[in-house]
């Protein structure tokens, strides 16, 4: 078997969202995981951009939506953030989307909803 897309660099990611689990537990929205994780992720000296923007291209044309990632980890890795009862097809194919509109190959879906911190590794 071939080594892991970006081992070293998701591992870090993960561990990052394990102590933000860790530290609060379930039952936060969202937005308070990311503030956490932003804290984290500046303590860890891990580069990212939170909200990043990929607009939509259909037949050439730019449309008028577009997708916002929770978070780019080094321009390489997608992170989407959860906080839901249990991990959904329907978020499984919103990271595909974010992957193929943003032309990264790497996708981390991580829930903080479940008792443990769940995440899926998806690649494109």
């Amino acid at each position: 078997m071939g080594e892991l897309l970006y081992k070293d660099l998701s591992y870090k990611v993960i561990g990052a969202c394990m102590e933000v689990h860790s530290e609060l537990g379930k039952g936060f929205s969202e937005i308070v995981y990311g503030d956490a994780l932003e804290v984290e992720f500046r303590k860890q000296d891990i580069n990212y951009s939170r909200e990043k923007h990929f607009d939509i291209i259909y037949k050439g044309v730019k449309l008028p939506r577009n997708y916002r990632a929770d978070f780019v980890i080094d321009d390489v890795i997608i992170l989407e953030i959860k906080a839901i009862s249990m991990l959904t097809t329907s978020s499984f194919k919103q990271t595909l989307n974010y992957l193929a509109v943003s032309k990264i190959r790497l996708g981390l879906l991580v829930n903080f909803g479940e008792d443990s911190l769940s995440y899926k590794r998806i690649i494109l």
